[in-house]
């Protein structure tokens, strides 16, 4: 007799290739419409599912967890960000946990060097004033922003993404600097000719751009707090592409409207309605949805890495991509 399919649930809309080729292989249950499922739908889910598939708005907690059904295994996570998934409480309940590193980390080194670019030359304030109708013609002092070139990048994380960015940033001409957990191989830093910190407090107040690339973990919640953004420049930009729990967002809007740093570039946030209408009304702000994962060859290879760690699951294998405590 043929295997009996594994049942897999996905909690949001995926590429239709990703979707179809989902369909070819499990008896999977696809979302109709593109909103985040609801506590009782993911109840739902986890107690029917031999595999669930979730995204980053999907937060798989303890509570979640424990009114799973025994047939749930696999936790295969469409990202590369597992802080919405309780990872140490799946371990214990014999829940396997993957997710889909990598395959975004130039789309995301990409949109970094975006916010850079438009932060500090003031694109959407230009682009706002041609929308608008108002502009008068070229000016010599109109809109004037600043070149990166020979300006001190630091880098928050200096993993896969922070190294893509590092990369595009010296052919910039940007000078890099980083802070580590741990400081990189001499052959790696001698590549992008990246100066390590071991203390943050002196990068921070040292640079001109601050790159926020670090995981969300307990040690980088708020990472980026009040008492560090004093130490900044007044010329400093911040841009955060990683996530919004390492930036106390509410010291950030006072230094930003105080004018204690010159501006932001931000595609993540905490999800805070109050401090997200005051970043809206600040014109030193590039603010975008979520973006930097956003091509269709990234998403498709999320979707790709998601199956692979199916199907090997299924195969009676250690998913390629398993997450474990110890890694985050």
């Amino acid at each position: 007799m043929p295997r009996e399919r594994l049942s897999v649930v996905v909690t949001r809309r995926l590429p239709e290739p990703v979707e179809r080729r989902l369909d070819e292989l499990f008896d999977v249950t696809l979302r109709t419409d593109d909103a985040p499922m609801t506590r009782e739908e993911l109840v739902a889910a986890v107690k029917a599912a031999d595999v669930l598939v979730p995204t980053v708005t999907d937060v798989i907690d303890a509570g979640l967890l424990a009114q799973a059904g025994e047939q749930l295994r696999l936790i295969a996570n469409y990202g590369a960000g597992v802080d919405h998934v309780d990872v140490a409480t799946a371990r214990q309940r014999g829940i396997l946990v993957s997710n889909t590193p990598g395959v975004l980390t130039d789309d995301t080194a990409d949109m970094t060097m975006a916010l850079i670019l438009a932060v500090t030359r003031r694109i959407p304030e230009g682009l706002a004033v041609m929308q608008k109708g108002e502009w008068q013609g070229w000016a010599p002092t109109a809109l004037l922003g600043g070149r990166i070139a020979g300006r001190r990048l630091g880098i928050l994380g200096m993993g896969r993404i922070g190294q893509a960015v590092a990369r595009r940033a010296q052919a910039f001409g940007m000078q890099i600097h980083y802070h580590n957990r741990r400081k990189l191989h001499p052959e790696i830093e001698a590549q992008y000719g990246a100066t390590y910190w071991e203390s943050l407090d002196q990068m921070v107040a040292r640079m001109d751009v601050i790159s926020i690339n670090c995981p969300s973990t307990p040690s980088t919640f708020h990472l980026l707090n009040a008492r560090r953004m004093k130490l900044l420049k007044p010329q400093a930009v911040i841009v955060n592409t990683s996530r919004g729990e390492v930036i106390d967002e509410s010291a950030l809007v006072r230094a930003l409207q105080n004018g204690d740093i010159a501006g932001a570039g931000l595609d993540v946030f905490r999800r805070d309605p109050e401090s997200e209408a005051r970043l809206r009304e600040l014109d030193n702000v590039v603010l975008l949805p979520h973006m930097g994962s956003a091509t269709v060859e990234g998403r498709i290879e999320m979707g790709e890495k998601v199956i692979i760690n199916i199907k090997t699951y299924e195969d009676g294998h250690r998913p390629p991509d398993q997450v474990v405590p110890s890694m985050l």
